[in-house]
């Protein structure tokens, strides 16, 4: 355990969803300035067996996730919040065999949307592989689902 509440949050979410589990992924950092998801190499996520990148698919999980999990940093209580449009820009292929970390925070929260923005990077922050802004929508906390992933992120049982 952790004296980080947006941390413990945002691991109990992560290792709820099926997709992430399967990709590995884990939370390396979160704050309410955002958060940080690792990415690990394996050769199930390579896109082109010749040179070992990674696909593209992969990285866009990793950073769909990350924005929509930045929402766990800003809101004072779990909402469920799909994604209405993700925009990836991708500077260059991640290097083989190295992961990649998915950094993602909230620059604007309304009633009714979260806009997030972020980076996907290997070794340095400032040599991005990809460029992302998301916008998710705010369903409120009554909304089906939301009992069942509240539950779990507050350390309840699903």
């Amino acid at each position: 355990m952790t004296d980080n509440p947006i941390f413990e949050r945002a691991t109990r979410f992560l290792s709820a969803l099926r997709h992430c589990q399967v990709l590995g992924l884990r939370v390396h950092s979160a704050s309410h300035d955002g958060l940080t998801i690792t990415l690990p190499y394996s050769p199930q996520i390579v896109g082109n067996p010749q040179t070992g990148v990674i696909h593209g698919g992969a990285i866009t999980s990793l950073m769909d996730t990350a924005c929509g999990m930045a929402t766990l940093c800003v809101l004072p209580e779990f909402e469920v919040c799909p994604t209405l449009d993700l925009r990836i820009d991708y500077m260059h292929p991640a290097e083989p065999h190295k992961e990649v970390h998915g950094f993602a925070q909230c620059y604007r929260v309304t009633t009714d949307v979260i806009f997030t923005r972020g980076f996907a990077y290997q070794d340095d922050p400032e040599q991005p592989i990809a460029h992302v802004v998301g916008t998710f929508m705010r369903m409120g906390k009554g909304v089906k689902g939301t009992k069942v992933f509240g539950g779990v992120i507050r350390g309840g049982s699903k």
